[in-house]
């Protein structure tokens, strides 16, 4: 098991490490070629995968493995660290550290990498990739409103269409490396994103990801040829199935808030000079929003942060006939001029809420947490 993040660079956290480190491999591995150079003088090893890498190389982005290291090795020996990590996040670690965190789109191919990267960088201190992992998530997962609306117009196709699920990985995935990590700032879009989903999507739980596989015996020299994936589906924490079920439950509950505070029976505006055509705009926006009309449609009838920005929609689209002339929701100006950023209003509150329906700490509070991290000095 990978260890959880923590602040700790105390020795006992540097003693587990150190124990990791054995003097020779126990060999038969399976040699991977694509990490195994001729000129390398660090052989790592993790399950059944060996490495041979540079002790410079990764001396230079961790120091704690200066630490692992700095016990006298045999003469004309390689050094060996033993460790108890996926050969798969090992893999993905050094190739970020050789080849660089190149990220490519659509992110859901990326996230294994990303995950790995994240994963053992935050256990062995690694700075810049672990920063760089928390801002490839925080794009997907923002904490702020106008972030998600940047989002969700990325997971739009050509045509309109919103399919963000080939382009994003499954929030299940987000929410459980979150939880592993101790990174908070990005669980309150995931909760969110994954709220979205039907009920029996959520507690069906999400395909697993791939893990690399070599070919050939044990003691070939075998280069990463393939990835696989297990049966198994991964599933919620009881604990978030349930604020996952409950927050969405409230979620539902706020757009008929919404309705009955801003839009049922509302008064026209000061000024108004529809009279009975602005009421009866009002009446078919509150009549088509408890029809979740494009909610149910699209898949998002759990999204109200959607379903409020279609309100505004209603207003421009052109499917009242008045003669031969096309036009949008007969509604007057003076009207329109209140509704709208009542609906804004309506949206911020909507986002601000989210945290505390998915039981978590405001915004402010795990972003201050997550910045912390990454701006104390990680190294032991």
């Amino acid at each position: 098991m990978v260890e959880k993040l923590t602040l700790s660079t105390s020795a006992s956290h540097l003693d587990r490490l150190e124990e990791q480190r054995h003097t020779t491999p126990d060999f038969p591995f399976r040699v991977c070629q694509d990490f195994w150079f001729s000129d390398g003088n660090v052989i790592l090893s993790a399950g059944s995968f060996a490495f041979k890498v540079h002790r410079g190389q990764l001396e230079r982005h961790a120091e704690i493995f200066q630490t692992m290291l700095s016990i006298p090795q045999p003469e004309n020996a390689d050094s060996t660290i033993n460790l108890c990590d996926s050969p798969t996040d090992v893999y993905h670690l050094l190739r970020a550290l050789y080849d660089g965190l190149y990220f490519r789109q659509p992110f859901v191919q990326d996230f294994p990498f990303l995950a790995s990267v994240l994963r053992l960088s935050c256990k062995y201190f690694i700075c810049i990739p672990r920063r760089q992992c928390l801002e490839r998530l925080q794009t997907y997962f923002p904490a702020t409103l106008a972030e998600w609306d940047r989002r969700e117009r990325m997971s739009l196709a050509p045509d309109g269409h919103y399919d963000p699920r080939h382009e994003i990985p499954s929030p299940i995935h987000v929410i459980n490396l979150a939880r592993e990590l101790n990174v908070g700032s990005i669980l309150p879009a995931a909760f969110y994103d994954l709220a979205r989903y039907g009920t029996s999507r959520i507690a069906s739980g999400a395909e697993p990801l791939p893990h690399l596989v070599l070919e050939g015996p044990s003691s070939e020299n075998s280069p990463v040829s393939a990835t696989t994936t297990d049966s198994t589906h991964v599933l919620l924490s009881h604990d978030d199935l349930v604020l996952t079920f409950r927050g969405r439950e409230t979620l539902q509950r706020s757009v008929a808030s919404f309705l009955d505070a801003q839009v049922k029976g509302r008064a026209p505006a000061g000024g108004c000079t529809g009279g009975q055509a602005c009421r009866d705009a009002f009446y078919f926006i509150a009549l088509n929003t408890l029809r979740a009309v494009g909610g149910i449609a699209a898949g998002r009838d759990g999204d109200p942060l959607f379903t409020l920005a279609q309100m505004i929609d209603m207003l421009h689209h052109t499917e009242w006939v008045d003669g031969q002339f096309l036009r949008g929701l007969p509604m007057c100006g003076k009207c329109r001029e209140e509704f709208i950023p009542a609906v804004h209003a309506g949206r911020q509150a909507i986002w601000e809420q989210i945290p505390a329906w998915f039981g978590l700490e405001p915004y402010d509070i795990l972003k201050a947490r997550d910045e912390e991290l990454n701006e104390r000095d990680m190294y032991p």
